[in-house]
């Protein structure tokens, strides 16, 4: 495992919450080949083993239903330097595609399928999401807008990365949903929360464009490639809030509790007397933030096994009778159920009691 790799897997375990190998690419042959033998499966054919022409299988049809609303993003910079990422279609007038993908631009510009380009303007950018919307004059008729799914794709769903890696547009990878509800360390401080891991391949340049299920349907924003067969994607549900914000004020306000946890795990909860290994303890709050004087941080450190363990502060168990079980689980339910201003219910256990207290939310500092 190369360096790169394990600081980034090391921070997907370390990262609190203060609150981017694919299996195949498109089947293709040649027109025209000879099946009058009538045999199965014959790879040259273009026939599959239950005599589908290969331009009829899954992953052809879905490329061909998406690939006319992917863009290659070009990025052009003052200090010389260009950059390059992928971009999708979201509706008549706008795209959608990674804050750093377009971090630092003095010009954007986008090419469509058939080799059109258009200069494109940024509407409003999320760093804290890294999703951003670009506005384009006279889109092409035949770029429709791509939908999102309802429902987050449980694990094994087939799907492709589509989108322009190495500068090669109009690329597929293929592959499945891998894993659900990841939170990515990133350079705010803060975790995405949420998102899509998927074992498609997700090289540079990929960044921005999307995760589509079979059915077409987006099912993420392609975010990184973390190593071999890992790779990850911001994640329908959180990209359906951000993005209209963007559209209509170029911004998008996050939840923020104003706190630093550390997940139970059997060493706290023997250092906190806990029956077992539950909740998120309260490290410290915010000075001044939306937590301080309401949740109980610790207040000292006892050594248990020969490690340094925080002891004393509340340990959250639910937000609004939602469990929380991790501190993902927390960043999940600000990021997609709250706003800031609203008005939680935190259930923690304090002094072996269980209690309620009610918080309201500020919004996240700028990072």
């Amino acid at each position: 495992m190369n360096a790169s790799r394990r600081r980034f897997l090391a921070g997907l375990g370390s990262v609190a919450v203060a609150a981017s190998a694919g299996c195949s690419a498109p089947t293709t042959s040649a027109e025209g080949a000879d099946t009058s033998t009538g045999a199965e499966s014959v790879a040259a054919s273009g026939v599959s083993q239950t005599g589908t022409a290969a331009s009829d299988e899954p992953y052809t049809q879905v490329y061909r239903d998406v690939v006319s609303s992917i863009v290659l993003v070009r990025v052009y910079r003052d200090d010389g330097s260009a950059g390059q990422g992928s971009g999708f279609v979201y509706d008549g007038r706008h795209l959608v595609t990674n804050e750093h993908v377009v971090r630092g631009r003095s010009e954007i510009r986008v090419q469509f399928r058939d080799g059109e380009w258009r200069v494109a303007s940024v509407v409003g950018t999320d760093v804290y999401s890294d999703l951003a919307v670009l506005r384009i004059p006279n889109k092409p008729e035949y770029a429709t807008p791509l939908s999102f799914v309802d429902a987050e794709p449980p694990v094994g769903t087939r799907v492709v990365a589509v989108g322009a890696p190495f500068d090669l547009g109009g690329s597929v990878s293929a592959g499945i949903v891998s894993g659900q509800n990841r939170a990515l360390p990133s350079s705010t401080g803060f975790t995405i929360a949420d998102a899509v891991q998927t074992d498609a391949a997700v090289n540079p340049g990929n960044s921005g464009g999307p995760l589509v299920t079979l059915d077409g349907e987006v099912a993420g924003v392609i975010n990184s490639g973390g190593g071999d067969n890992i790779g990850f994607a911001i994640s329908a549900a959180l990209t359906q809030r951000v993005v209209p914000a963007l559209i209509e004020s170029g911004s998008y306000e996050h939840s923020f509790l104003g706190v630093q946890l550390q997940q139970v795990s059997p060493l706290v909860a023997e250092a906190n007397s806990l029956d077992r290994a539950r909740g998120v303890l309260v490290v410290s709050t915010v000075q001044g933030g939306p937590a301080e004087g309401l949740l109980r941080g610790s207040d000292d450190r006892t050594s248990t096994n020969g490690r340094q363990v925080p002891v004393g502060g509340d340990v959250l168990v639910a937000v609004d009778e939602t469990p929380i079980r991790t501190q993902t689980d927390l960043g999940t339910y600000l990021a997609l159920e709250t706003s800031p201003g609203d008005t939680v219910r935190v259930t923690v256990l304090r002094d072996g009691e269980q209690q309620t207290v009610e918080v309201t939310l500020g919004r996240r500092p700028a990072p």
